[in-house]
């Protein structure tokens, strides 16, 4: 029994390559990857289509700078308010000094003010506990009040940095007017760019094109599609995305850094994805059911003279 266990297990290792379903399937192959400048290792703000934080950079040749929460001191936010105990710490320290050595006398049956009458009459008592609560409840009221006031600009009236004013409203067919960061205005035409590039960036995909991909997407991720392509080659497959549909996107963030200007858009698109074998043979997906897809996309260009490329592809949620 041992002979024909032993052949089986030869088989399957020799066919684990097809049998295997590959870990990477259309352009980025469902990985984070790429470089947004200074911040590709901050997550883009959230939109309608895409309402779920990216998931973080796996891939990236952009060095990692220190952020917070990772060996770096705390900062406050310069537009959130000090709090009453950082504002006022003496009182604080007063009142908090105060508040124990009232507890420790009651716990020591002394009274919370040294005791009335000696802290012998249970009246006495139950009149200083009633004063207690009193004060309690005064300060929380206190603080209350004073928490509310501060919250409306605690956010800048509750509109997060860098965001889409408009909420990223999805849309069908097309990039909606006017949507984006305030600092730079990206206009229809290069909307337009954006949904060309994600059509035809798959379809030269799937031709297996270096060269139409070097004209579409940064050095980086070109090097990512050549090492993704080799690795179907050599298990003698091919990964085929059809049929794409643009279904619909939003603008998370633009900005300048020195000449180039970046742009992550969140889009939503459908596709076939499909591998096969040298044969023909599907091993992976299917040739009739389609694939739903949300991603972010960053497009990069020099200002005034080049025309955007994908710089990065992120996954969603």
């Amino acid at each position: 029994m041992t002979r024909p266990v032993l052949k089986a297990f030869v088989l399957l290792a020799a066919l684990a390559p097809l049998l295997t379903p590959p870990a990477d399937a259309r352009p980025g192959g469902g990985r984070s990857m790429g470089s947004r400048g200074s911040r590709t290792y901050s997550a883009p703000p959230m939109t309608r289509t895409s309402p779920f934080a990216a998931r973080p950079m796996e891939r990236s040749y952009a060095p990692r700078t220190q952020t917070p929460g990772m060996n770096a001191p705390f900062s406050r936010p310069a537009n959130r308010p000090l709090g009453f105990a950082q504002r006022r710490p003496f009182l604080t320290g007063f009142a908090g000094g105060l508040l124990g050595a009232g507890l420790f006398g009651m716990l020591s049956g002394h009274g919370f003010f040294g005791g009335i009458g000696g802290g012998l009459s249970f009246l006495g008592f139950l009149f200083q506990v009633a004063i207690f609560g009193f004060l309690i409840v005064m300060l929380l009221r206190w603080l209350g009040n004073r928490r509310n006031n501060a919250a409306p600009n605690a956010f800048g009236g509750g509109s997060f940095p860098g965001s889409n004013p408009a909420g990223g409203a999805p849309f069908q067919g097309g990039f909606p007017n006017g949507a984006g960061a305030p600092q730079v205005t990206i206009s229809n035409s290069d909307y337009q760019d954006f949904q060309r590039l994600l059509l035809d960036i798959q379809a030269a995909w799937s031709a297996q094109n270096m060269r139409a991909l070097s004209t579409m997407a940064t050095p980086e991720m070109v090097s990512y599609f050549s090492e993704q392509l080799s690795d179907y080659a050599s298990r003698g497959a091919r990964n085929i995305v059809s049929d794409v549909r643009f279904l619909q996107g939003d603008l998370a963030e633009a900005w300048h850094e020195g000449n180039m200007t970046y742009a992550t858009v969140a889009m939503q698109y459908s596709l076939i994805d499909v591998t096969t074998d040298s044969f023909g043979n599907v091993i992976d997906g299917s040739k009739t059911e389609r694939q739903t897809v949300t991603e972010l996309w960053t497009f990069v260009r020099a200002d005034g003279r080049g025309n955007w490329i994908l710089s990065a592809i992120q996954q969603t949620g």
